[in-house]
């Protein structure tokens, strides 16, 4: 299926950085053993990157110049790694430590899993098919992920487009399924993130919430 070539498309940041303010927030939900560095760091660098992406092109509507799309993926590169930091740090506490009040844990635990969501979300929007700006002028099969909405010419007659939310709705179903539901990957990248995040998931909800279930008890 091929898609139409030369169509400007614009798609708004808004729903994405409103994700991004959600993950900041959660991050700063840790406890402070779990943070690496001041508190205040990470909103720091991640305002000092998102602040030209917002002003200098806020739909999309062209595709980004080169120095845009490296701030837009370090962006997003910056929060991944100071979540992973956050749950080897509870995986060393709990591996280490015996004497942890269960309450915190599970709080971190449920902070830790939704930031993983939106983290991925995040990673899925601007990867798939070059990022929003450029993969509405790929075909179908040149992208990351294939939609339901995109295998269904029957029922939708206009080429359909994912947003920002159906890339969320698929971060969500990863982490709770452990695996794709009705949105395949079709790279090797896209196969390699989903099962990063399934594995980030599964370590969160088996592991740490299993040990604070059991200190509960």
């Amino acid at each position: 299926m091929t898609a139409p070539r030369g169509r400007r498309h614009h798609e708004p940041r808004w729903p994405a950085a409103i994700a991004l303010l959600g993950a900041i927030a959660l991050y700063l939900f840790l406890p402070s053993t779990l943070i690496v560095g001041p508190r205040w760091l990470l909103p720091a660098l991640e305002g000092l990157l998102v602040v030209p992406l917002v002003i200098t092109n806020p739909d999309r509507r062209d595709a980004d110049t080169k120095p845009l799309r490296v701030v837009s993926i370090l962006l997003i590169a910056i929060i991944s790694v100071a979540n992973i930091s956050a749950l080897s740090l509870l995986v060393h506490d709990l591996l280490r430590n015996t004497d942890i009040d269960g309450k915190p844990l599970i709080y971190s635990a449920i902070a830790l899993w939704f930031n993983n969501v939106i983290v991925f979300s995040l990673w899925y929007w601007e990867l798939d098919g070059g990022g929003p700006a450029d993969r509405y002028n790929l075909a179908i099969e040149q992208r990351d992920f294939l939609f339901p909405q995109q295998n269904a010419p029957d029922v939708f007659h206009e080429p359909w487009n994912p947003a920002f939310f159906d890339y969320l709705y698929t971060s969500f179903t990863n982490s709770t399924a452990f695996s794709p539901t009705d949105t395949m990957p079709l790279t090797r990248r896209a196969k390699a993130l989903m099962m990063l995040q399934s594995g980030s998931a599964l370590v969160t909800i088996v592991l740490v919430a299993s040990r604070a279930i059991n200190i509960l008890q």
